[in-house]
């Protein structure tokens, strides 16, 4: 037998002995005293034709412990490691419940366990491998469907097949190389925006998430319908509405700063100095309802500090989370001490703070980047458009506070708008490079999401602000108006794009 010292283990799913008889899911949640809705190990049900050429196949689904897993970089405390077996396993003992791994992983393949509060998923059943037995789902399947081992040793049984068999992996497009491979698959079944999925099951009635029937729209193979049944009804949210809230906060905590940094090489001092007196406690204020959000929504909120404490430098959450603390070091020096930004520690102040600000702003793009489960996030240009966001919304937020001494900002905030709605229209009407992010989007546009983008997002968010500014008169107590408008289409555009994404199903 040919020696080799990095194993790297994997499974094979042979379709053509595969019976669906849930042995393996039950043998899984045995194996590891798993509560009820909680399924690291699932078979999915697959309906193809029509009588009477109908044909039904079973698919065992599961974490694809993959070569380059993106839940491994975005966990902020590495509770998610690669072992040298290349088995991506879990401690946890180190989560903080962020969920940044559900939203990472394409494959939909991770819980958050509702007793622990903390994340779960296939560990290849490490601790029996590590005693030199097989997983309990590969011992207990009654045909052999299930056949494990190390794909690097050329002479393994598993290895063989994976050379021998033509075979297929789970959206291989996403560049995780999974180590799954399934022989006779079908795409239908692998490709969850390939079927159909009814909200009755064979095991009774999925749970409404939402889910607009343009998002999942019925495909068709030769004139027959192709159905695709779960065992249970995935994850739909992961991120709600806190997610949406935090970086609604955090952009005028961000842009309070980054405004008043924007004008300095203009020399306007009296503007700059006013729009100061604000900007310090507002940022505070707003920087604390982000940080209170961001706990919130942790599943282990008592471990949040671990995110400083054991940080996993890969992880935007982390780099981030040293941002927002930096950032609001500057913030309280900058309202303690209360310098004018003529002197050289208040010059210093505000530019620090415009730099740290910007990043606070931006991080979040390159973080929801990570989440590679999520076609619609992985737009390059997401940084860009969160900062020029954060100016939006600091400049309506100053001038909302004060509109009296603060009116120029209205000039600044007219340019931040022209600048940003570009960014919104490109998300949402632009060219996709995926048909999940062509559908995440397409339901922004039609159904249930559509009034709130076309008349919250647009009209009231983007188009009433820029003629309001441009064409009326903002002298009077009225021009509170186009900035409270600005505000709240960031809120709602926030809300659209955080949520929109995630109603696609991922597995």
């Amino acid at each position: 037998m040919a020696s080799h010292t990095d194993p790297s283990y994997g499974f094979v799913i042979d379709n053509r002995s595969c019976i669906g008889c849930h042995a393996c899911t039950v043998a899984c949640k045995t194996e590891h005293s798993d509560p009820v809705g909680i399924n690291k190990t699932w078979v999915q049900y697959l309906e193809k034709g029509v009588h009477p050429r109908a044909e039904r196949a079973f698919h065992v689904l599961r974490c694809n412990h993959c070569a380059d897993a993106p839940c491994v970089e975005i966990c902020p405390t590495a509770s998610l490691s690669v072992r040298k077996d290349a088995i991506v396993d879990f401690d946890p003992g180190r989560c903080i419940g962020c969920k940044a791994c559900m939203q990472a992983c394409p494959y939909d393949a991770i819980d958050i366990h509702p007793e622990t509060g903390t994340a779960t998923k296939c560990n290849y059943c490490s601790h029996r491998v590590d005693a030199g037995r097989e997983p309990a789902c590969a011992v207990v399947c009654p045909t052999g469907a299930i056949v494990t081992g190390d794909l690097a040793d050329p002479e393994s049984r598993i290895a063989r097949l994976v050379a021998g068999e033509p075979t297929m992996v789970r959206k291989p497009e996403k560049g995780t190389r999974p180590k799954i491979h399934y022989i006779e698959g079908h795409v239908e079944a692998l490709d969850p925006l390939a079927s159909q999925r009814p909200q009755r099951t064979l095991w009774g009635q999925r749970q409404e998430d939402g889910t607009d029937d343009a998002e999942n729209p019925v495909t068709y193979q030769r004139g027959a319908p192709t159905r695709t049944y779960d065992i249970q009804q995935r994850h739909a949210l992961s991120w709600g509405w806190k997610v949406s809230a935090y970086l609604w906060t955090k952009s005028i905590a961000a842009g309070a700063l980054m405004v008043p940094a924007l004008l300095w090489p203009f020399e306007r001092r009296s503007l700059i100095d006013g729009a100061l007196d604000l900007a310090w406690p507002l940022a505070l204020i707003f920087m604390a309802v982000t940080g209170v959000l961001l706990v919130a929504d942790l599943k282990r909120p008592e471990r949040f500090l671990w995110v400083l404490l054991r940080p996993q430098w890969s992880s935007w959450l982390v780099r981030g989370a040293y941002g927002i603390t930096l950032y609001n070091g500057v913030l309280v020096a900058g309202w303690w001490l209360g310098e004018s930004s003529s002197s050289g520690l208040g010059a210093l102040l505000l530019l620090s703070g415009g730099v740290l600000g910007t990043f606070v702003a931006a991080y979040s793009g390159w973080l929801f980047g990570q989440a590679k489960g999520r076609d619609m996030w992985q737009s390059a240009l997401s940084p860009l458009h969160l900062g020029l966001q954060a100016v939006v919304a600091g400049a309506a937020a100053l001038w909302l506070l004060n509109p009296g001494e603060l009116g120029e900002l209205k000039g600044l905030l007219l340019f931040a708008l022209i600048l940003e709605t570009p960014f919104v229209l490109l998300d949402v009407h632009g060219r996709h490079s995926t048909e999940a992010a062509r559908r995440a989007a397409h339901s922004i546009l039609e159904g249930r999401r559509a009034p709130i983008y076309w008349v919250g997002v647009l009209g009231l968010g983007k188009l009433i602000p820029l003629l309001w500014i441009s064409f009326l008169d903002t002298g009077s107590g009225l021009a509170v108006i186009p900035a409270l408008l600005a505000l709240l289409g960031i809120a709602l555009w926030e809300h659209l794009w955080v949520e929109a994404p995630q109603r696609l199903p991922l597995a």
